[in-house]
């Protein structure tokens, strides 16, 4: 069993408005009213597809359709992060399909439906990651050990880049995630074979560098990132799935795309600590613990500096709804939603001001196989 399947196995008028909040039936159509969407993929050996889920302004998510990319995927874990991912003005909905090799572009419309419109060869063998900056692509070829690069068309259409397609650090190194600095001008690699990070700059012509500056990781197996918006960089480490021996590292990432250890190895007190979420604002982040069916919080300072919200590490539990994989926040911060392995859920949790999780609700159904958060 590869490294990525252990830890991957352990680890969706104001008088009238006044007279609405008063009244159950307009209350019960205020929650089925869409606020917006999550999204996810049901990563089906035979025909890979998207599914949709409608979100209410309390949080609550129901079924909004199955909507297939025409490619397939491997039916089973990727080790992944970044499989399902929307454009900056979520406009575009990016799906690797893993089995097929290849990519599909959704448009999104106002009301969050989905369009199939193009679909491109990878570049590569298994990819598994996307990152976006504007009409920018890049995908991560995990069994390739290779990133290659797009042009998105106003039409919604990949053209390749010549010339875009590098090497990693080295092979074999077992990749998770890829994604753009904040700016654009980086692109930032996990390596969880080899305990790097690998960073690429990436010039005017949206070609990267030649090769990658390589980033010892603080903690070993350097799993899932997110950016804070002061280009501090935090990382989760899921430390091989050792019982209780995740952590999570925060790094600055300069302007010419060297890291900086800012601090390192911070314990979750949890296990297989694979995916992270930041708020917009950046002042908290929560990694999703597979294999202890928990969340836990952190409080990250301007500085990056990274402090427990609770001191087991426990700030919310998964519990019966399964092993945490995959999250997102909603872009007004009030919500997080994980995607659930073992049980094939997605569960919702309020953020309150102190950062702590509330649990809303469950939503169960989703195939086994299913890979990647988006949210809308």
């Amino acid at each position: 069993m590869t490294l990525s399947l252990k830890v991957t196995g352990l680890c969706i008028a104001a008088l009238a408005a006044i007279s609405a909040i008063s009244s159950p039936a307009s209350a019960e159509a205020e929650r089925e009213r869409s606020h917006g969407a999550v999204y996810t993929m049901s990563n089906a050996s035979e025909g890979n597809a998207v599914l949709a889920f409608r979100r209410a302004a309390t949080g609550e998510l129901t079924p909004a359709g199955s909507f297939p990319t025409g490619g397939r995927g491997t039916g089973g874990g990727l080790g992944n992060i970044g499989g399902v991912v929307l454009s900056q003005d979520q406009h575009w909905l990016y799906v690797v399909n893993a089995g097929s090799n290849d990519i599909t572009v959704f448009a999104v419309d106002d009301d969050d439906r989905l369009t199939r419109v193009s679909k491109a060869a990878s570049g590569g063998d298994h990819p598994i990651s996307i990152a976006v900056d504007d009409d920018l692509v890049y995908i991560l070829n995990a069994n390739s050990d290779s990133i290659t690069g797009f042009r998105a068309t106003e039409a919604g259409h990949l053209e390749r880049i010549s010339g875009s397609t590098r090497a990693l650090g080295a092979t074999g190194v077992n990749p998770a995630q890829i994604s753009f600095s904040p700016d654009g001008l980086s692109l930032v690699i996990t390596e969880k074979a080899t305990n790097n990070l690998a960073v690429f700059g990436v010039n005017r012509a949206g070609l990267p560098d030649s090769a990658p500056t390589i980033q010892p990781s603080a903690g070993p197996t350097p799993f899932g990132f997110s950016f804070t918006k002061r280009r501090t960089l935090l990382v989760t480490e899921a430390a091989g799935g050792a019982a209780n021996a995740s952590s999570v590292s925060s790094y600055r990432l300069g302007r010419d795309g060297r890291l900086t250890l800012v601090e390192g190895a911070v314990p979750t007190k949890q296990t297989a600590a694979c995916w992270i979420a930041v708020t917009p604002d950046g002042r908290y982040a929560y990694t999703s613990n597979a294999a202890s069916q928990s969340i836990t919080g952190f409080q990250v300072k301007p500085s990056g500096d990274l402090t427990l919200l609770d001191a087991d590490g426990k700030t919310a539990s998964t519990g019966l709804s399964g092993n945490p994989l995959d999250s997102v926040i909603s872009r007004d911060g009030q919500f997080l939603y994980t995607l659930n392995g073992g049980r094939d859920t997605i569960s919702a949790f309020r953020i309150r001001q102190d950062g702590g999780l509330t649990p809303i609700a469950t939503l169960s159904g989703l195939p086994a196989s299913a890979d990647g958060l988006a949210i809308r």
